[in-house]
């Protein structure tokens, strides 16, 4: 049995991951309840994404090595008020667009993403607040295929 590609590979790497974020973002822009927290996004954002994306998902280091790593993604959401409805939104979107590419599509990959998502949207959110004072020394989140299958196996009693 081989080793299992990394979610970066499975997704299809960094074309794949820009692809995914321009849809993404084109949406958003255009989203009444979280098109204005972007409003003034830098036409590069994207890709920056995109970016990071392929970090945490296991592929090269280009977001640290080029800006800044997960502390200065964590700059970016302080002070943004970011809610619940916002948040739910913009996994949706991004749900979204990975479906309309049509992305992989197996559970086990979905399951993996989706559980990124929550985690990082939910930590978006928590650094958003007033008076938030995340760790900026945190290391860049680095996300696998997980436990996918559950408690229960068949076959064993």
């Amino acid at each position: 049995m081989g080793t299992a590609p990394s979610l970066y590979e499975w997704v299809g790497g960094i074309t794949a991951l820009e692809r995914l974020t321009e849809l993404f973002y084109q949406k958003v822009a255009a989203d009444p309840l979280i098109g204005p927290v972007f409003a003034q996004m830098n036409p590069d954002h994207p890709a920056h994404v995109a970016a990071f994306l392929a970090e945490v998902l296991g592929g090269p280091p280009l977001y640290s090595a080029l800006h800044g790593g997960h502390p200065e993604m964590i700059r970016h959401h302080l002070g943004k008020h970011l809610g619940e409805s916002q948040r739910r939104r913009w996994i949706n979107l991004l749900l979204d667009s990975y479906t309309e590419l049509e992305l992989p599509a197996d559970p086990e990959f979905a399951s993996a993403l989706v559980s990124y998502l929550e985690w990082g949207s939910r930590m978006a959110v928590l650094n958003s607040v007033e008076g938030a004072t995340p760790g900026l020394d945190e290391p860049m989140p680095k996300w696998g295929w997980g436990e996918v299958k559950g408690p229960y196996q068949p076959g064993q009693g």
